[in-house]
């Protein structure tokens, strides 16, 4: 936010600060078809090629005991700097066939076997998604943020979930704060997303609405917080879409109203949206 409207962005410009509650947990080739220009990649984003993400080799095969628990969704196994620094290289474990259905249900750029059995293929494609969504370590394992971010995805990329985003003709961008996604449609279709997001921790609530991007810059600079946001597009107040400056699945942050997207993903928005564009928000952050 520029120094003369930083009374209205203390709403929200700390969108890289404070503490949260516990974050929440179609067509994904926009977003994925869309790399970040080369000078401003990183390898935490870097995409692997293609338009969707695994190729399914269907077992029939008796469900492990924690089937059940994968299904109802990834509890916080605790913070997430602990989380990627104790992650063995393609290690299964429990949420292992819940990781497999929601890969099996977006696609294919490698193969899975839907069976809750950890193999190379396997390890190959979850690694493909952990570099995508930007989960360190990408190293192939089978582990709780993986699973609550497959999760997500896949959810937000069923037709019923993109349809509870009013748009219309034109270009509007949805953000669902319930399962903390966001994704660009344009005339009813999906051109970019769903991808991951993080929006605003207890107190500091994204909030619910329809609205228009009113302000847009390539880097806006927060007085009060005194660091940049890349990307910024604003919608309301001082809330708007730009670049996290911090890891985005760990669950202990969230931003002061703002909507929080990987490099490549606030890319994607900024190159899809233009001043005057439709913003839809909608559900409800857990925890807020």
């Amino acid at each position: 936010m520029s120094g003369s409207s930083a009374a209205g962005y203390l709403l929200s410009a700390a969108a890289v600060l404070g503490l949260a509650g516990a974050g929440a947990a179609a067509d994904i080739a926009g977003v994925i078809g869309s790399p970040p220009p080369a000078a401003t990649a990183t390898a935490r984003d870097a995409a692997p090629a293609g338009t969707s993400f695994v190729t399914v080799i269907r077992h029939e095969s008796t469900p492990s005991p924690d089937a059940g628990h994968e299904n109802a969704g990834p509890a916080d196994p605790g913070p997430a700097a602990s989380r990627r620094a104790v992650a063995a290289p393609c290690a299964g474990g429990r949420w292992q066939r819940a990781i497999e259905e929601n890969l099996a249900q977006l696609g294919s750029i490698g193969a899975v076997s839907v069976d809750g059995l950890q193999s190379p293929a396997d390890c190959a494609a979850i690694r493909g998604f952990q570099q995508r969504f930007g989960i360190e370590p990408a190293a192939g394992q089978a582990d709780a943020t993986t699973a609550d971010v497959a999760r997500r995805i896949a959810t937000s990329s069923q037709p019923a979930n993109l349809a509870r985003c009013a748009t219309g003709q034109g270009v509007t961008a949805c953000v669902d704060l319930t399962l903390q996604t966001a994704w660009v449609m344009r005339d009813g279709a999906v051109v970019a997303g769903p991808t991951v997001a993080r929006t605003g921790f207890a107190g500091h609530a994204t909030p619910a609405g329809t609205y228009r991007i009113n302000k847009r810059a390539e880097k806006e600079w927060s007085d009060p917080y005194e660091v940049w946001l890349p990307y910024w597009q604003r919608f309301i107040g001082g809330i708007g879409f730009h670049e996290t400056t911090t890891y985005l699945h760990d669950t202990a942050r969230g931003s002061h109203g703002c909507v929080n997207l990987l490099h490549r993903d606030a890319v994607a928005m900024w190159d899809h949206l233009e001043t005057g564009a439709r913003v839809h928000t909608f559900g409800r952050r857990p925890g807020t």
